[in-house]
């Protein structure tokens, strides 16, 4: 299994098909963070993004097979990430997400957490503001590091969509950062 390690995502989703099932975990344990906070971003709950990511692998492991490993994996699983949480969000349409609480475990950096949970607080106020058709290719680029062309894959938009609605994403979060304040 020390040899999963090395291997490529795609390389890994091949293993998995021919060899060894188990070594699922491996994908599971590469994406679990990145897709948790990838589907919270979009669901605004944890509960419901890991709900979301939980679906979302169940669906990847039973349909690796259709997976063209030649194609990049991580833009695969981060579109089958968003088709749940658009299903998802769908059909939970009238909750509300409940909001978070402040974490005050540690006193060593009281001051410093308060801050950083401050200016965290101001930035999704921003982004919750903005239209998802606006946001998700905003929060793929800055917060999930994408290129262009995996938001692109993800989204099933071509590149200068991508491009045109990250750059007017940033004007509208620029504009509604500044009346927040």
């Amino acid at each position: 299994m020390a040899e999963l390690k090395t291997m490529t995502d795609e390389q890994v989703a091949e293993y998995v098909r021919n060899k060894d099932q188990e070594a699922y975990l491996e994908i599971v344990l590469r994406y679990q963070d990145k897709l948790l906070r990838y589907a919270n971003y979009l669901a605004r709950d944890e509960m419901k993004a890991a709900d979301i990511v939980q679906d979302s692998f169940i669906k990847a492991f039973i349909n690796l097979n259709g997976f063209n490993t030649k194609m990049k994996f991580s833009s695969w699983i981060y579109r089958i990430v968003h088709n749940e949480a658009v299903n998802h969000l769908t059909k939970h349409k009238k909750e509300f997400p409940i909001m978070e609480e402040v974490d005050f475990a540690s006193a060593e950096n009281l001051e410093a957490n308060i801050i950083t949970k401050e200016i965290q607080e101001n930035v999704k106020k921003c982004l919750d503001q903005l239209p998802i058709l606006y946001s998700e290719p905003l929060s793929l680029f800055f917060l999930e590091e994408k290129s262009y062309e995996e938001i692109s894959d993800i989204l099933r938009l071509p590149i200068g969509t991508v491009g045109t609605r990250i750059n007017r994403a940033k004007i509208l979060m620029k504009k509604i950062c500044q009346t927040i304040r």
